[in-house]
């Protein structure tokens, strides 16, 4: 027990020598030139929570109204639930003056998105196709809902402005637009919804805000960034049949979302 309490002590103790460097009144300066280096390079990994964001017609919302009458409905809106996913890429930064920087920041992100239809609507596809029996309750369910896997190559261009560096500490905002390479998006497949194939534009186009602040270290600079992510143009690529209870009557959908990143220069 001595022993424990004895470690304890000294982790303490440690730990609160270091944030007296870092954090404290007048901390040591680490790094006192580092951003007045013409280029720098880091990699950043981290998290994301991605969602749709969906735009309809009014013809789905008069088909929803009148279909609920005779079916019954729990939601007139495609649910979406977003899960968290990962981010790992690379970061160019090149400095244009003492507050401003560009900055490339190239990356891999994985996500997935379960979407949930409304019922009204896969009761309506059932009532009119022609079948021989009445689908199961499991067939019902995977025509609801449908599990969005994609996989991105993310292209971010920004601008990084900085404030004034306060001992170890330098807080700034982060904007600009990116570009992203759905690997997943199935946007080549002949097939769509009908034969169980969600499909998707290859390329899409977002801007990005986001704020953040650098820790400079003895040995290194760690920048802990929350950023958001806000689609610019319409992903979706529709079924053949314009009433597809899966993707008709949608103007618009656009990706939204948080990225959660930690960079360490």
């Amino acid at each position: 027990m001595r022993k424990l309490f004895i470690l304890f002590v000294i982790l303490f103790t440690s730990a609160n020598v270091s944030a007296q460097w870092i954090f404290g009144k007048n901390p040591i300066r680490n790094k006192p030139d580092w951003d007045k280096q013409r280029v720098h390079y880091g990699y950043y990994i981290g998290s994301n929570f991605l969602n749709f964001n969906y735009s309809y017609d009014k013809q789905y919302y008069d088909k929803i109204r009148e279909l609920s009458q005779e079916y019954g409905t729990d939601h007139a809106e495609i649910q979406v639930t977003g899960a968290m996913g990962f981010n790992v890429g690379l970061v160019g930064n090149l400095r244009i003056n003492e507050y401003l920087d560009l900055r490339f920041e190239p990356g891999l992100v994985y996500s997935k998105r379960d979407l949930k239809f409304p019922s009204a609507l896969i009761m309506d596809y059932y009532a009119n196709k022609p079948i021989e029996t009445l689908p199961t309750v499991q067939e019902l369910l995977n025509s609801s809902s449908k599990s969005i896997s994609t996989t991105l190559i993310h292209f971010p261009l920004l601008l990084k402005f900085s404030a004034l560096r306060t001992g170890n500490i330098r807080p700034y905002v982060v904007g600009g637009f990116s570009a992203d390479l759905n690997l997943s998006s199935n946007h080549k497949s002949e097939d769509d919804n009908y034969e169980g194939v969600w499909r998707m534009k290859q390329w899409t186009t977002n801007y990005e805000l986001g704020v953040g602040v650098d820790i400079y270290f003895e040995y290194f600079k760690f920048s802990p960034s929350i950023r958001g992510v806000f689609g610019l143009n319409d992903e979706l690529i529709r079924d053949r049949n314009p009433d597809s209870p899966w993707t008709g009557h949608i103007t618009s959908m656009k990706t939204r979302g948080i990225f959660l990143n930690f960079t360490v220069h």
